[in-house]
Formats: structure tokens, C-alpha cells, sequence
């Protein structure tokens, strides 16, 4: 597929996104351009690819990824949730497809250098736009302990939270945590040891999750998007999402079962007064996850959540 980052999910997505010739396919989030390039050669000839992602290095990566004559491939540097935006200023007023996912790319954990993997030593910076004011050092130099121990808990819904934040600022009293490596020690040493034996991912995976969520705004962008997703897309068309985080797959779950049934009457009323009209159907009833045998060939993977709608 590409060198660059092998896409999770990808016989499943492209099963929901029914890609055809000629197709209008959004990208939100284009990453590694795995995705990308399999939405590229099954729109063709004829199609419409948007491709957005926020981090310049991914726009950059596209440019050479996805070249094609047979497609027309417009990149937008920018936050899928400004999805209205962009499409207006490019004349669509609505597309075939689109996807979103909601993860990190290859590059950023291995190439970027901005302290995504708690096996680096990289500064501590976790933004996937650098326009972004706030970097993660910034955040565990300056948060009180109250405070990272509810960034922690509300966006990693890591157990240890409290004694996590506790030996952070104990830390930075005398030693600044600037890089990504002193981070994860930190969280190492927080754990107790019986904690960290249970787990099966590593001690500091919850925590640098939820500082590269609060970082980036990722739930909030992810709601903005979700309220106005379905009206830009055609009847028939699909959107899909892939998250790696409960908290975001069950925004989606419950915003998809808002599209199919937005009715607000109370139960007892014999019919809907309300007059909400339903805007999609789910096509996913249950989310949808990898297989072992995709699990076993891409680790990434492993917590990956698909879910997908139909616009009415």
C-alpha cells in the first residue's frame, strides 16, 4: 500500500464508503494517504477527492501520493470540522462520501518528531497543526495537579490519574518534563507495579493519549463536524468514521442514533409532535472492528472502531 502508513480497516471502509467512477469522496483526515489512495483508484475515472488533514507534513506526502490523471484531487490544509467551509469555497454543495479517521498516522509517531510515542525521546509538543498555541509541555508544566489529574482521568480514562499527577508535579518541582521520554518514565514510576503487570498496553499509553486529545481538540472538532456531516452529503451518500478512543466512538454511536431517530417526544405521546425527521440510516448496528488476522499484520490497528451511516 504505501511505505508511509498502512490504513486500518481497509476492505471494511471501502465496503461502507461504496466508492463508484465518478464519485464526490471526502477525506477529513488524510494522514498517510492509505485511505486516500484506495478512495483515488475507486473514484476514477471522473471522481472528486477532497483531502484534509491539518498537519502540513500529510499535505505535503499527498502531493506526491496522490497525483492522478484521472481524478481531480483537491488538498486543503485545515480541520475537518470547517468540512462546510471548504466545500463551499471549492463550489460543491455535496459529496458521494465522506471519511473521517481519528487516529494518529505512522509519520506522526515515527517521523514527526513531536513526541507522540512514549518510545521516543522527542520534545514534548503533540500538535498536529504547529500553528496550534498550546504544546503538551506546555500543559504538564503548567496544570495543577487537580487539574492534570481530570485531563488524565475525563480524556485517557487512565485508573491511575490521580497518583500519575500527583508524581508529575512532584517532578517539575525540581526537574522540568519537557520531552516525551521523561513523560513516560514519570508515568512508569506512578503506576504501581501491580497495575502495570495487569495492563496490556504500556503504563503511558492513556496519558499521552489524552494530553494529544486536549491538545489538539479533538473532541470538540469531532462534535462541531458531527452535527453538520449529514447535511453535506447526497442522498445515498455515506459517511464514515474510525475512532481508537471509547470516548469518541460513543459521540459517534450516539450522534449516528440522533441522524436515524432525532425524534425528542417523550415515549407515552401516541405520535411524534416534534416534527424531526430522521436524516440517515445506520449501517453499522454493531461497530465494527478488526479481524485478528489484520490485528496480528498491523498492531496500529488493534483498537480501531468503524461505524457508518446512510443519508435518507
Amino acid at each position: 500500500m504505501s511505505d508511509y502508513h498502512i490504513p486500518a480497516m481497509p476492505n471494511e471502509v471501502m465496503a461502507m464508503l461504496a466508492c463508484r467512477p465518478g464519485s464526490i469522496i471526502v477525506d477529513g483526515t488524510l494522514g498517510g494517504c492509505g485511505h486516500a489512495r484506495l478512495i483515488r483508484d475507486a473514484i476514477a475515472p471522473g471522481g472528486v477527492l477532497v483531502g484534509i488533514d491539518q498537519d502540513l507534513d500529510a499535505i505535503d506526502r499527498a502531493q506526491t501520493f496522490l497525483r492522478s490523471s484521472d481524478v481531480t484531487v483537491h488538498l486543503i490544509r485545515g480541520n475537518f470540522k470547517q468540512l462546510p467551509i471548504y466545500l463551499a469555497g471549492l463550489n460543491i454543495a455535496a459529496v458521494d462520501g465522506i471519511l473521517i479517521d481519528i487516529g494518529l498516522s505512522w509519520h506522526q509517531i515515527d517521523k514527526s518528531g513531536r513526541g507522540f510515542s512514549f518510545n521516543r525521546d522527542e520534545p514534548l509538543d503533540m500538535r498536529m497543526d504547529v500553528r496550534l498555541p498550546t504544546t503538551a509541555a506546555d500543559l504538564v508544566a503548567t496544570l495543577s495537579e487537580a487539574e492534570l489529574t481530570r485531563l488524565f482521568r475525563d480524556y485517557g480514562e487512565e485508573r491511575w490519574a490521580g497518583r500519575i499527577a500527583r508524581h508529575l508535579v512532584a517532578r517539575r518541582r525540581h526537574t522540568p518534563v519537557t520531552t516525551s521520554g521523561q513523560l513516560a518514565q514519570v508515568v512508569r514510576e506512578a503506576v504501581p507495579e501491580s497495575g502495570s503487570r495487569s495492563r496490556k498496553i504500556h503504563p503511558a499509553t492513556k496519558v499521552f493519549m489524552a494530553l494529544r486529545i486536549f491538545v489538539n481538540k479533538e473532541l470538540s472538532a469531532l462534535e462541531v463536524f458531527l452535527e453538520t456531516a449529514a447535511e453535506l452529503l447526497r442522498p445515498g451518500g455515506r459517511l464514515c468514521v474510525l475512532s481508537f478512543h471509547s470516548l469518541e466512538d460513543r459521540m459517534v454511536k450516539q450522534r449516528f442514533r440522533e441522524m436515524e431517530n432525532p425524534c425528542t417526544c417523550p415515549p407515552s405521546f401516541p405520535r411524534c409532535v416534534c416534527n424531526r425527521r430522521p436524516q440517515a440510516r445506520v449501517l453499522t448496528k454493531k461497530v465494527m472492528r478488526p479481524s485478528p488476522e489484520e490485528v496480528g499484520q498491523n498492531p496500529m490497528a488493534r483498537s480501531t472502531r468503524l461505524r457508518a451511516v446512510e443519508r435518507l
